[in-house]
């Protein structure tokens, strides 16, 4: 097999399992990251690291060019590439939530879009948009991930409309808690961290009930294994939902109930224990 596969965000977490992954299977991965082509850091095992940076356009451009230089089509395009903060919405800046949203769904875009031409020139193509079960239903502080995720869900709807006739398939894929997440792409806000803030205590135990989910998630090589099934299928569906029971619950709960009851259960049970 010669198909060839670009993967964003590569550097750590899903991306990384993904694209290690992916080349265990067959499949030639170009891993991208703003950290490859620095001599510390290498690329995923069997892959060729590619330097990309989603929220600068050249860069993007640069790494699609080079990837079709050098093997004249994309088979595909996984986009992993993500970045949050956990904070109120009250007190995450406009700032913060602006490189929340240009890295998770602006750079999902700009990888789509530089793509699109050479897929719809060779009449196939796939694209898996990393959303996240965050895509379906909000927690708290995580507000600006959420939203940015909510926005993957929408854009990449009306893509999948968009492309289908050219012969690409999209699919978006929503994970649920993993473990081995990078600390380094994510940020505790230090305004709802201070005791001064009227968040503060609602703030310490919901990252800490966040921070053990996760380390008490799937292991990340499971949903890698659901994007190569998406890769491999003739017909992949539109979403896949990659997660425990319980959190798979909490989707079809977010379907069924009240809006006012589905928010007050999530919103304790994030919430500082009583007594």
């Amino acid at each position: 097999m010669n198909k060839t596969v670009f993967v964003s965000g590569a550097s750590s977490g899903l991306g990384k399992a993904v694209a290690e992954y992916l080349a265990s299977s067959g499949y030639r991965v170009y891993a991208g990251s703003r950290s490859f082509g620095r001599e510390d850091v290498s690329p995923p095992k069997g892959c060729t690291g590619i330097h990309l940076d989603v929220t600068d356009g050249s860069s993007v451009n640069a790494a699609v060019s080079q990837i079709l230089d050098k093997e004249g089509e994309i088979y595909a395009l996984v986009n992993c590439a993500a970045f949050f903060t956990m904070g109120s919405c009250e007190e995450v800046s406009y700032e913060e939530i602006s490189r929340i949203l240009d890295t998770n769904f602006i750079g999902m875009v700009r990888t789509v879009q530089a793509v699109l031409p050479a897929m719809r020139k060779q009449g196939s193509g796939r694209i898996i948009n990393f959303s996240s079960i965050n895509g379906v239903l909000s927690i708290p502080f995580q507000g600006g991930y959420s939203a940015s995720k909510h926005a993957v869900e929408g854009w990449s709807e009306a893509l999948a409309q968009e492309v289908s006739r050219f012969g690409i398939q999209v699919s978006v894929i929503e994970p649920g808690d993993c473990r081995g997440g990078s600390r380094k792409y994510r940020n505790l806000n230090p305004n709802s961290a201070e005791s001064s803030s009227p968040y503060y205590e609602y703030y310490i135990a919901g990252t800490g009930k966040i921070h053990f989910d996760e380390q008490n998630g799937m292991e990340p090589v499971k949903v890698a294994k659901a994007v190569r099934r998406l890769l491999d299928s003739k017909k992949p569906p539109f979403r896949k939902v990659v997660a425990t029971l319980t959190q798979r619950s909490s989707i079809w709960l977010h379907k069924i109930l009240p809006g006012r009851l589905f928010n007050k259960i999530i919103s304790d049970y994030y919430a500082p224990k009583k007594g």
